[in-house]
């Protein structure tokens, strides 16, 4: 009765399989009358059973004025992060210069590595390398900003973020919790919203922009090397991508 009255006073009401939920009240009633026990069955009564693991938590269902209805405890939907209370809330902060300047390095990592393989490959032999740099530039400057244009909220130059608290935020996928240690409660999703999925748009876009301009500008311009050198600069993006796809997979948090 305590429960009932404290989810009516916060607004929220939290959805539990009935059946559960009415023999577990019903036992916990019939005990109630024993003089001894009042105590710790109110204490059963007021307690709610809180969501397992770290990153489990309760969707927003419906809402109407101060009542809110919410799910049960699952992963929380893109864009969202569980709050101390164990209930999935929208990601409506700005990033910190910290995450920036992290955003702002994994976005350089690539045309630095543009650059040198430009100038590796090219050196002395061609005057094309300038006008390859500058196309390296715009590729990625052009898929940053393609990137952020695509990002929540979609059309503007900014980007909406939750809040990093602790190194698991980045791991989620190994704080699944697993009740019975046999039935694993999929809870994974981005915590550190999009910090951590953003950096693999802008790769890919990098890579879809590459594909589409360099390939024609190199031969066109690319006339004093060889056939086999002209595209050795490309080449290795093919292969310096993937590289930074499992830096950013593996080492983005400890980044």
């Amino acid at each position: 009765m305590a429960q009932g009255a404290g989810a009516e006073a916060d607004g929220r009401i939290a959805l539990f399989p009935a059946s559960a939920s009415i023999v577990g009240a019903g036992a916990r009633h019939r005990d109630c009358k024993k003089p001894r026990q009042n105590a710790s069955c109110r204490e059963a009564v007021d307690i709610q059973p809180a969501c397992l693991g770290l990153y489990c938590g309760k969707t927003l269902l419906f809402k109407n004025g101060s009542t809110e209805l919410y799910g049960e405890c699952g992963v929380c939907p893109r864009g969202q992060r569980t709050n101390a209370q164990k209930y999935c809330q929208p990601c409506t902060e700005s990033p910190e210069l910290y995450d920036w300047l992290y955003l702002g390095f994994m976005a350089m990592l690539p045309l630095v590595l543009h650059w040198f393989f430009i100038e590796w490959y090219s050196g002395k032999k061609s005057s094309s390398a300038l006008l390859q740099h500058a196309t390296a530039l715009f590729e990625c400057g052009a898929a940053a900003a393609i990137t952020l244009l695509v990002s929540e909220p979609v059309g503007v130059l900014y980007i909406r973020s939750c809040r990093v608290l602790m190194l698991s935020d980045w791991y989620t996928m190994l704080y699944n919790p697993s009740p019975d240690y046999v039935t694993t409660v999929h809870c994974t999703h981005e915590a550190v919203y999009p910090l951590y999925t953003i950096v693999f748009i802008y790769y890919a876009f990098c890579l879809v922009l590459m594909m589409l301009l360099r390939p024609l500008l190199v031969k066109k311009i690319a006339c004093g090397l060889g056939k086999s050198d002209r595209f050795k600069s490309i080449y290795a993006a093919l292969y310096f991508f993937p590289i930074l796809t499992v830096l950013q997979a593996v080492g983005g948090g400890l980044l």
